[in-house]
């Protein structure tokens, strides 16, 4: 885009944004309501097809929309409940969706009027998604499923979910699947809550028996699963990672808070070694957040790059990183944690307050959205050019592939 075109599509949209505004007042209308109409405005997100909730823009062109409606103070999006459907449903229902399927998902998405989960993982299949078992059979107009998928954040609230499952065993692994949108209230759907060393029970295994899905839940192509797939991992690993909040927002937050709660600002009783790895960590932040910022901008509609495993790799870093810290800052106190009755949450809370609870949570940030090892392999191979790692069962059918 032109320097020229970009400053048109700007005043376009600070036009459309007026106009919003104007039609819906934010102190006067609903939240809900809101957003819908801000959906309808091609305004939910601008680099989307028109009537899907965008207007075939730039994607870089978003801050303006979000910055402005900031400064009204409107309702945004409540992405920490809806952390899998704005993230990775919304993207991957722009691209390969029906018409009919983008009418039908993104309008209530992006409203928060029905949440979404993702059914990826399993048992016997996490970091190597394309060995996963859950499978799929044709029955006329509907497939039944039948299959286990675990580790699936918020599915106790879900409406409907992402999910990966084998259609062809004789094929080989890769190419074998195809990808549908699972309906959470179907019959047979069983979610059943995993308690994790916080006291949340924030994922969820999910028993899948007999479940019919029509195949007018099918999303991309039947056997093209892989990569229909591949459009939602790019893009989890830039909505986990790739955040770009305010300078010394975030986990560098709650470091600083802690440092100052422990009174460690005061001079006469800051250690000058706790100090430099505050600091140490301060610039880390602040060098990812200008990366994030900086990979945002390049991107385009679809698929996102490398950036997001980039994102990614550091967030789960800096997170663990910083966390130690701040139990570190408070000594004994930071082994008194407690919290472990407190109600199933309701969104996605990386920090929720407590170092403590930040500390235990960070915990997962390596392993959630793909392992630290798997996206190290991915920047190896992918950015870097280095040859890959040896794959004996690549060109097996997947019933040959040894499975534990």
């Amino acid at each position: 885009m032109t320097a020229a075109a970009e400053t048109t599509a700007e005043a376009d949209i600070l036009r459309r944004v007026e106009e919003l505004l104007a039609a819906h007042p934010p102190a006067t209308t609903a939240p809900r309501a809101f957003l819908e109409a801000r959906f309808d405005a091609g305004l939910a997100w601008v680099h989307f097809p028109e009537g899907a909730g965008g207007l075939g823009l730039a994607p870089q062109l978003q801050r303006i929309v979000d910055q402005a409606l900031a400064t009204a103070g409107a309702p945004a999006p409540d992405a920490a409940r809806n952390i899998i459907g704005m993230g990775m449903a919304a993207p991957t229902i722009a691209v390969h969706g029906t018409p009919e399927q983008r009418t039908r998902y993104l309008r209530p998405l992006f409203s928060g009027e029905e949440i979404w989960c993702q059914l990826f993982s399993e048992p016997g299949a996490g970091s190597d998604l394309a060995g996963l078992a859950t499978r799929a059979v044709r029955d006329g107009d509907e497939w039944i499923l039948n299959g286990q998928k675990v580790w699936t954040t918020l599915a106790h609230i879900a409406r409907f979910g992402l999910l990966v499952a084998r259609t062809d065993p004789e094929l080989p692994k890769h190419l074998g699947m195809t990808y549908f949108i699972c309906d959470m209230q179907a019959a047979g759907v069983d979610v059943r809550p995993l308690r994790q060393m916080t006291g949340d029970a924030e994922f969820n295994e999910v028993y899948l028996s007999d479940v019919r899905l029509g195949d007018d839940l099918r999303l991309g192509g039947e056997g093209d699963g892989w990569r229909v797939s591949m459009t939602t991992l790019m893009n989890e690993r830039v909505s986990i990672g790739g955040g770009r909040a305010q300078r010394g927002s975030g986990a560098i937050a709650v470091a600083v808070q802690t440092w100052k709660a422990t009174g460690q600002s005061d001079p006469a009783q800051s250690n000058p070694a706790r100090r430099d790895r505050l600091m140490k960590l301060w610039v880390a932040a602040e060098v990812n957040r200008l990366t994030n910022i900086r990979a945002g901008q390049m991107r385009r509609t679809g698929i996102p790059g490398p950036e997001g495993s980039v994102a990614k790799l550091t967030f789960a870093e800096l997170n663990q990183a910083i966390s130690e810290l701040c139990v570190d800052l408070m000594g004994a106190e930071g082994q008194l944690y407690a919290d472990y009755d407190h109600p199933r949450r309701e969104a996605v809370g990386f920090w929720a307050g407590d170092p403590r609870y930040f500390f235990l949570r960070a915990r997962a940030n390596s392993i959630e959205g793909g392992t630290s090892e798997v996206l190290r392999n991915i920047l190896g191979e992918r950015v870097l050019g280095l040859p890959g790692e040896p794959r004996v069962d690549k060109d097996l059918p997947w019933r040959d592939v040894p499975r534990s």
